[in-house]
């Protein structure tokens, strides 16, 4: 189960460019939101349209009986 000790974790990397992916980061945030908003100035500022996103969280395994 999700361990609720801990906040997940979103991100974005921008992985356009023609050579090379342009490696841009949004770095760690509580929420997707945060991510899309980082990638809506991004593309503003650079005209790149892709990118890999990531969520990661804690999990926790019970016991059982």
């Amino acid at each position: 189960m999700q361990d609720a000790s801990a906040l997940p974790e979103y991100q974005a990397h921008c992985v356009s460019g023609e050579d090379e992916d342009c490696g841009a980061s949004s770095g760690p945030c509580p929420s997707p939101a945060e991510v899309e908003e980082w990638q809506r100035r991004h593309t503003q500022e650079t005209r790149h349209l892709r990118y890999r996103r990531s969520f990661a969280d804690y999990a926790v395994l019970e016991r059982q009986g």
